[in-house]
């Protein structure tokens, strides 16, 4: 599996066919159509360190403590749909880790934008004070 510069080797993956729950009538009771993906990405030879440090950093739910990646496909009615399915999902997973997020540069209003808003609340002050105090007599 080939996820922009970086290949994960099928031994890597552990797939499980189980039941799917839901609706779907006596297919869903007969055949095991669910697809549960397992990718170690604590112990993943594949991953450079930067990227594994990003993904175990996210909060992810699917991510367990021991830092494996479950994911568990069952939209479709077919093994090979949620096999492929379940694949995207890895590989999109793993595309969110390889971008270093750009540091965020903390900046200062200007002095011009400064003047504006101050300008600004005195003409707001200006047209409160000019509501109150008269009486129409």
């Amino acid at each position: 599996m080939q996820i922009g510069r970086i290949t994960i080797v099928d031994d890597e993956l552990s797939e499980r066919f189980v039941r799917a729950s839901g609706p779907g009538g006596q297919n869903v009771n007969k055949v095991a159509t669910a697809v549960e993906l397992r990718f170690d990405v604590a112990g993943s030879p594949s991953l450079p360190e930067p990227v594994r440090m990003r993904l175990l950093a996210k909060r992810d739910r699917r991510v367990t403590s021991e830092g494996v990646l479950v994911i568990a496909a069952q939209r479709f009615r077919t093994q090979e749909r949620n096999r492929e399915d379940a694949r995207t999902r890895l590989a999109a997973f793993i595309e969110s880790g390889l971008h270093a997020p750009t540091p965020r540069i903390a900046t200062k209003p200007s002095r011009a934008s400064k003047e504006r808003r101050l300008g600004d609340k005195r003409g707001r002050a200006s047209i409160k004070q000019g509501r109150t105090g008269r009486s129409w007599d």
